[in-house]
């Protein structure tokens, strides 16, 4: 209960927004547990002071009488609040028997976007992952982020390997398919985008966007070319090739890095700029200045995400990115296109590749398709299935068939594709497990609901964004409230379901227990002898907390465990909190010490993906589709998940459809009106949440 009264002191916290790629810093005030406001933290190293609806959202997400408490177990077709104990007792009685009766692929898990912000389902889900030892794992990466995994890999030896533009040195920022200033980046954490983009406008840079709709960037931008949906691949093919046709290749430092470039070389000799011109909608000359203004500024970078993954060519083009910005000399240079430096070493395995300066490091690469899918025969990328083929495999009958599901934070019956066939799959399955905070479109099939702690009540460190951010940062939040009673930890809860799934007994110990195990053996493993030391160092935390203090001492900025008394720890990161986090400086050359490639070099021609070129030029005399339909995203529902809450759900009908007036006629659509039918209009804006329905 609340207790705050007049008298409760006042206090100020900082707090890293977990609702958003941005990770922007805020400063929350509290009085008791009640939180009195939200807004930017003016001090905070990366964000200064920026924030959007979705930070000040957090409040209503604290508050929200609908957000779940309790764990929930259905009976009799409704859910019932339960105990802990009384959720963990039917989960222990029910999931091992599906793999008892079906076999360890008959248990899915799915886990969404959330989890890539909360550092405890992060560190965390490997364990469960693993002690499932299914293969059918799925994520929201395959929804829209996979190719560009996929050409990281490939390229530079690592998944995570994400070249970001370091726009405070940019003089030419090229976009495609993207909306920063809606987004404040995607695979590039850059909050209060428009304000840098406008800097670089200011000290005389240029910034042109290639997108099929006039969006919120494209009216920022210097230039705005509409290029057909979906055609992406040939406008960059066409760029690719004037650069080798104009002799504007120039790979600078990385040529003694680099393999493969006759071979691009020879692949791109069909696609002239006359030849894509008509197919993406830009005329040939255009195609041509762009390819000269990339090459001949000195400090310029290709940005494309979301609109340019979420097609047919979504591999091809990141790899056309990647390699516009390697062959104008753009790549790993500043004010180009540049490889941040997290601080936290084992949170993030690119970071293993690090020798010594001047020197790469000959890896094992990425495997690709090592299983598929059992229907669609869909091969597996980062150890992921497509979530488009979950629904087909639980409906699917023979061995193999997904009987039971686990979902981490995710609600895919809304944001994966064919929502209500999922939805009629799931309804389907013998057991269903759900973490969430949420009864929603998803967790409505699940026979039991764990429910997870608030933001506010968790402490925060982002895994993934460090190494995707505009600038190198360690910044650190510890919990604003103490969790509810009886409250799990996400970590804990995780341990609980691996430990069930590994057919062991739990109990309340179970979680601490296993954590303590697995640690040791993790750090008798990367340790060795050393393993006792550190065991020694860390005896005073737990959980992500212990995690986070090994990884940040081993990283690039860490003290070694006391070999560089100046560096980082958690200690000094978490004291630094308050005033807004430790600024690690502007983005710096990596290459080639971070190369995990097996030849050690910048492989610019993967096989997988050359092989995929003559699709595209047959592709080319296919007749150009009449009607494409692409996605848009929105300032208050970008990556929020958030659709339960007034701050967010307030406002203007944001589900429209924009069409071109051509199209507009030839369909008989007009402004105002409904362009679906009356059942479709219902399950676009159902949902089960109380306040929503």
């Amino acid at each position: 209960m609340d207790s705050t009264t007049a008298d409760t002191p006042i206090t100020l916290h900082h707090r890293i927004c977990p609702l958003c790629e941005a990770c922007c810093g805020l400063t929350v005030q509290v009085q008791g547990r009640k939180v009195i406001s939200i807004r930017g933290h003016d001090d905070d190293v990366f964000s200064a002071g920026y924030i959007c609806p979705k930070g000040v959202a957090l409040k209503d997400l604290h508050e929200d009488p609908d957000r779940l408490r309790t764990p929930m177990i259905k009976r009799n077709g409704r859910h019932v609040e339960a105990t802990w104990e009384e959720a963990w007792a039917e989960i222990a009685q029910r999931l091992p028997a599906v793999q008892a009766a079906h076999g360890r692929d008959a248990v899915g898990l799915v886990a969404g976007n959330p989890s890539s912000h909360k550092i405890g389902l992060m560190l965390y889900l490997g364990r469960l992952i693993k002690a499932l030892g299914s293969r059918n794992i799925f994520t929201a990466a395959t929804l829209d982020q996979m190719p560009r995994h996929l050409s990281s890999g490939l390229l530079f030896g690592q998944w995570m390997s994400v070249p970001v533009p370091d726009i405070e040195r940019c003089d030419f920022l090229l976009i495609l398919g993207a909306n920063p200033v809606v987004s404040n980046g995607s695979m590039w954490t850059v909050p209060n985008f428009k304000a840098k983009a406008r800097a670089l406008q200011a000290r005389g840079g240029q910034m042109v966007v290639i997108d099929p709709r006039r969006t919120e960037t494209a009216a920022l931008a210097d230039t705005h070319l509409f290029i057909r949906p979906g055609a992406d691949v040939f406008l960059l093919l066409g760029m690719v090739h004037t650069l080798f046709a104009e002799g504007l290749v120039q790979l600078g430092r990385l040529a003694e890095w680099a393999q493969g470039l006759e071979q691009v070389r020879e692949a791109v000799q069909p696609f002239t700029p006359e030849v894509v011109a008509p197919r993406c909608g830009i005329a040939a000359d255009t195609v041509r200045g762009l390819a000269r203004q990339l090459a001949q500024t000195p400090h310029a970078s290709v940005y494309a995400r979301i609109g340019t993954c979420t097609q047919h060519y979504g591999a091809l083009n990141t790899w056309l990115v990647d390699l516009l910005n390697l062959l104008t000399g753009h790549l790993d240079e500043p004010g180009g296109a540049m490889f941040p430096k997290a601080a936290a070493f084992a949170l993030n395995t690119s970071h293993l590749a690090a020798t010594q300066p001047g020197q790469s490091l000959k890896g094992r690469g990425v495997a690709l398709g090592r299983f598929s899918s059992r229907v669609s025969a869909a091969p597996e990328v980062m150890g992921e299935l497509p979530i488009g083929c979950l629904a087909e495999e639980m409906e699917t009958p023979g061995a193999g068939q997904i009987k039971a599901l686990i979902t981490v934070a995710t609600n895919p019956v809304l944001s994966a594709p064919n929502g209500p066939r999922l939805s009629a799959a799931l309804s389907q399955l013998d057991f269903m497990v759900s973490m969430d905070i949420y009864l929603n479109e998803t967790t409505r099939h699940a026979d039991v609901i764990l429910p997870a702690p608030s933001p506010l009540e968790d402490l925060h460190y982002d895994v993934p964004y460090p190494q995707l951010s505009w600038r190198n940062h360690a910044r650190y939040s510890a919990p604003v409230f103490g969790p509810a009673a009886e409250q799990a930890m996400d970590w804990e809860t995780l341990l609980r379901l691996a430990a069930i799934a590994s057919g062991e007994a739990t109990t309340p110990a179970t979680a601490a227990q296993l954590d303590d195990q697995l640690f040791a053996q993790d750090m008798q493993r990367r340790f060795g002898a050393l393993a006792p030391a550190v065991l020694a160092a860390t005896a005073g935390l737990r959980g992500p907390d212990r995690l986070l203090d090994v990884a940040l001492r081993t990283g690039p900025y860490g003290d070694q465990f006391g070999q560089q008394p100046d560096g980082l720890t958690l200690a000094k990161v978490q004291a630094s909190g308050p005033s807004g986090g430790i600024d690690l400086g502007p983005l710096q050359p990596r290459l080639p010490e971070m190369l995990m490639t097996p030849s050690g070099l910048i492989e610019m021609a993967p096989a997988a993906l050359l092989a995929d070129l003559p699709r595209a030029l047959a592709d080319l005399q296919q007749p150009t589709p009449e009607l494409v339909i692409i996605g848009r995203r929105d300032a208050r529902s970008n990556n929020s998940w958030m659709h339960n809450l007034p701050t967010l759900a307030k406002g203007p009908m944001r589900c429209t459809a924009l069409v071109h007036p051509a199209d507009a006629a030839r369909l008989g659509l007009a402004e105002g009106r409904w362009c679906a039918s009356a059942p479709a209009r219902r399950r676009a804006h159902s949902t089960s949440t109380p306040r929503s329905a």
